[in-house]
């Protein structure tokens, strides 16, 4: 019986795992709602899969843009601020780049779009384990 009870855990705790969500945002970076996921819930240190999905007021996706992420964390005693730079790359429909999360605390994210020369953002934080 414990046997039973110890694989059925197992099973139900895997399976859990394997359908846990992602760390979800939706914004507005001004005429546009954006929706950024990151494939760990909660970040972690490392790297972390961003993917940045940005869409129109008609409910279009926006596949002609330029993103840039800016991520970091403030500057804390005894310790500057990191500041950290990288272009998301189109794929599909679907803006993607790497965070590199070098340690554990509260980040900040910033995400430019530039569009026909207009550029808008749209900024989110999160706590990294």
């Amino acid at each position: 019986m414990k046997k039973f009870l110890l694989i059925s855990l197992v099973i139900l705790l895997s399976t859990g795992l394997a359908f846990a969500k992602g760390y979800e945002v939706k914004k507005t970076a001004g005429e546009y709602s954006v929706e950024a996921t990151m494939d760990r819930n909660p970040p972690a240190v490392g790297k972390n899969n961003l993917e940045v999905t940005i869409m129109e007021t008609a409910g279009k996706n926006v596949t002609d843009a330029k993103v840039l992420v800016e991520y970091g964390m403030h500057a804390m005693p005894g310790m500057h601020p990191m500041n950290y730079k990288t272009n998301a790359r189109l794929d599909g429909s679907v803006y993607k780049a790497v965070l590199n999360i070098s340690m554990s605390g509260s980040w900040y994210v910033n995400l430019k779009i530039n569009r026909a020369g207009k550029t808008t953002s749209t900024k989110f934080t999160f706590d990294a384990r």
